[in-house]
């Protein structure tokens, strides 16, 4: 697998760089930088006029914008952001000759792009140019630290060495055009401190518009030029670019005219090489956007609140507008606390990378930890997280911390998990009424839900899970008494309403995360609600609690999985609607029962069911109990089988001959992917689950993990590779595995690769560290808990753990 890319490998990579619910920005396989995502949303296609230059002094002096090649893709059509001058330039994306970029400005003639998260380093390729450049961006991650990984920032290293055996004098550019520039209200470019800030201020009618970017750098001769050639056409850059040229330095602070404002700033840095001399500058980005248009999940839906009802109305605020007021304090903080966060963030980055563990293993983990500095992370003022399922490129994709999606999601709860128990906080208080009814979508800001919706049965019963798992995490008696009657409620509601007869599995209609509801007995939503069961008998004993409604249904259950759902060879569902109390066509979502879908579901039953089907969700509920610490619970050889037909049916060579009607972007023609489902022996619904025939990455590191759990590591691997070959870069970007959006929160389920592999799993009431390995003799593996980070794994054949970064209280460590 990659662990370098190059050439046209470089095209689709967008790596972000950003804080915890706090925006972000990428930096790209070439070194660009764009997807600006700093207004409490996704803007995935701003690629501002922004960008880093040198220029070495000599009889012809010699200037590159530090990036490689522009992607061919790019060239034509690429989406071109409005300008001051031209706002209107949006309305012609396709048609101007990538207006406002940079693209016909020298450049490296290639890089070579390399991450470990969080840092990503770029070493730029010109035997023509004399210096040895080189990039490393970063901002930080200090896990279980949530708050110094929430801040808006990034850290852009730009290294110089001179490879010449002569001195060489040269001067460092940034410069940017204002890309905040929104709406009505002043929007300024000004010097503050070593650097220059990019401004947009709000309006009374729309405050949500305010917004800064600010740059700076660490050296104090720098020179800042807040005056731009203020011109039509391209007047502004074509003067920029010929100062940059002629290696000028300019030092000019130029008052801002509301009726004429500064375009943009530039800031320079002169320096002197002697041969095999090196010279690094630190550029500081912080951005400070404390107001938002969102409000979603109460009166109305997000895009039905005209500006004026906004005003009156509670909103969405930034976590870290509770600790800075501007962004001149943001970019302050930023350099007096560079070198605390680099050595935090950096003993953090080199633990996580000492794993022994196999490389598409830590690559696919790695990776998909750019999720939680992605858009689709929102952190508001008190503390908590609330997530969209993903980023679409200008709003957010699916609201409200969908549970049956973040259920997959297993790295927040091990890196953050203080900030995984306030999804909790969320889901059994805020989205749970009395009566035991969850909504899997929670409002923003966090408050009172509406219950005029299904409840999901995987995402409910999901909960109970975390709910366990969370305390085993934080070992925290009282916080679990505190949750016990709202989880004991929420119980008692999916036993009422989805198995009226007690018979330990789901029949009546359940909804579920394919946006639709299985009708009868299917193993992907009873298991979840067998092993609910199982965990609410657990928490029970801790509690001193009487169980044995649960202990009773839990057994019930697995007897009818076993007896009544399995073929031989895997689990299936048994499609039921004559004998319930739901009638089909009551309950549909996103669809109209036209008469030709009456006459349908009159002759064959409920549409969107998978019957017969092998479905590699199938098993997904017991794959949670592993993760949340119920370890080998249920019939272990019948789910292993299962298992093992999910990799025989549902991962194919390629997908030449397959048939996709439903979303083929997310793997297709001779790329290898995992199924949803297949149907190997036939009977293959008319209209199965919406979805049936996509590949997901989330679901496809699930079954890996599972597999990896039930000793199939190689089995494993062929799926995570078979996931892994299509984001490399010159297809799809290797940061961002989408399914309804990009950076899909789904795709986390790849941190359960590490336990699915090593077993190890720490258990902080019982102050006990299992290592239960699928892996033959000695391995190193990252581990993270709720107080502390470091090593464990096998050394000389003996179990071992070694403490980083905290502490971890591990009183006795179970082989």
């Amino acid at each position: 697998m990659n662990k370098t890319y190059t050439g046209d490998k470089l095209n689709y990579i967008g790596f972000p760089l950003g804080g915890l619910g706090a925006g972000m920005f990428n930096v790209e396989g070439t070194g660009a930088f764009a997807a600006f995502s700093l207004r409490n949303a996704p803007n995935v296609n701003l690629e501002p006029c922004l960008f880093s230059a040198v220029t070495v002094k000599g009889e012809h002096n010699i200037s590159r914008v530090i990036e490689s090649q522009v992607p061919k893709h790019k060239i034509y059509g690429a989406a071109t952001a409005p300008t001051v001058s031209r706002p209107y330039e949006e309305n012609f994306a396709r048609g101007t000759g990538s207006y406002g970029r940079t693209y016909g400005l020298p450049r490296f003639k290639n890089a070579v792009f390399s991450a470990h998260f969080p840092f990503a380093d770029i070493c730029f390729e010109d035997d023509a140019f004399p210096l040895t450049t080189s990039l490393t961006a970063w901002s930080p991650f200090t896990p279980p630290n949530a708050d110094d990984s929430s801040y808006p920032l990034a850290y852009l290293e730009y290294t110089f060495e001179n490879k010449t055996d002569h001195p060489i004098e040269a001067v460092y550019y940034y410069s940017s055009m204002n890309f905040m520039v929104l709406g009505d209200g002043n929007r300024s470019a000004y010097r503050a401190g070593n650097g220059f800030v990019l401004s947009q201020d709000g309006t009374q009618k729309q405050p949500w518009n305010q917004g800064a970017f600010f740059v700076s750098v660490n050296d104090p001769t720098v020179k800042v030029n807040t005056a731009l050639f203020r011109g039509g056409w391209y007047d502004t850059l074509t003067m920029l670019w010929n100062d940059i040229q002629a290696a000028k330095t300019i030092d000019c602070d130029r008052e801002n005219d509301p009726d004429y404002p500064n375009p943009g700033a530039s800031l320079s840095v002169e320096f002197f090489l002697n041969p095999g001399e090196k010279k690094t500058i630190v550029v500081n980005c912080g951005w400070y956007v404390p107001d938002s248009r969102l409000r979603i999940g109460h009166e109305k839906d997000l895009d039905k609140y005209a500006d004026e009802e906004l005003l009156g109305l509670e909103r969405y605020r930034p976590w870290y507008t509770t600790r800075f007021s501007s962004a001149e304090e943001v970019g302050a903080f930023a350099a007096d606390q560079y070198e605390r966060l680099y050595q935090a963030t950096k003993l953090f980055s080199d633990t996580f990378y000492a794993s022994t563990l196999p490389d598409v293993v830590m690559e696919a983990v790695g990776a998909n930890l750019s999720i939680l500095k992605s858009p689709t992370v929102l952190r508001q003022t008190d503390g908590r997280l609330w997530c969209w399922e993903g980023s679409c490129d200008s709003v957010g994709s699916c609201h409200g911390s969908c549970t049956h999606v973040w259920n997959y999601a297993q790295a927040l709860c091990h890196l953050f998990p203080e900030m995984e128990r306030s999804l909790r906080q969320t889901e059994f208080f805020d989205s749970q009424n009395e009566e035991g009814h969850q909504n899997f979508r929670s409002s923003l800001p966090i408050g009172e839900t509406g219950h005029d919706f299904h409840a999901a049965a995987d995402g409910q019963l999901g909960g109970i899970l975390k709910v366990y798992r969370e305390f085993l995490i934080c070992g925290d008696e009282a916080w679990l008494k505190k949750f016990w009657p709202r989880v004991r409620s929420s119980m008692d509601y999916c036993i009422g309403l989805w198995d009226k007869k007690r018979e330990g599995v789901l029949k009546e209609p359940h909804h579920n995360t394919y946006d639709i509801e299985f009708w009868g007995a299917d193993v992907m939503c009873s298991s979840f609600y067998v092993s609910a069961l199982k965990a609410m008998v657990e928490m029970g004993k801790v509690l001193g609690e009487n169980c044995e409604e649960y202990q009773q249904l839990m057994e019930k259950g697995l007897s009818y999985l076993s007896e009544n759902l399995y073929n031989g060879e895997y689990f299936y569902q048994q499609v039921e609607w004559k004998t319930l109390e739901a009638k089909p066509g009551q309950s549909a979502i996103n669809d109209r029962i036209s008469p030709e879908a009456e006459a349908l579901i009159e002759e064959h039953g409920p549409k969107y069911q998978y019957g017969k089907g092998c479905i590699s969700d199938g098993v997904l509920g017991f794959w949670m109990a592993e993760v949340c610490g119920l370890h080998g619970f249920g019939d272990t050889e019948k789910i292993a089988s299962h298992l093992n037909c999910i990799h025989r049916y549902n991962l194919p060579e390629n997908l030449l001959e397959h048939s996709n009607p439903q979303r083929p972007g997310y793997c297709l023609g001779d790329e290898s992917g995992l199924l949803l489902c297949s149907w190997p022996h036939g009977e293959k619904p008319f209209l199965p689950f919406v979805y049936s025939d996509e590949v997901w990455t989330g679901i496809e590191y699930q079954v890996a993990s599972h597999l990896m759990f039930m000793g199939e590591i190689e089995k494993g691997l062929d799926i995570v590779r078979a996931c892994r070959n299509r984001y490399q870069g010159d297809v799809r970007n290797p940061f961002d595995e989408y399914e309804c959006g990009h950076w899909y929160a789904r795709a986390m389920a790849s941190y359960g690769l590490l336990e699915g592999m090593t077993g190890i799993q720490y258990d902080a009431y019982h102050k006990t560290l299992k290592i239960d390995p699928r892996i033959e003799g000695d391995f190193d593996s990252f581990i993270c808990t709720d107080t502390g980070y470091g090593l464990a794994g096998i050394k000389d054949g003996k179990p071992y753990l070694n403490v980083v970064s905290g502490t971890i209280e591990a009183e006795q460590i179970v082989q």
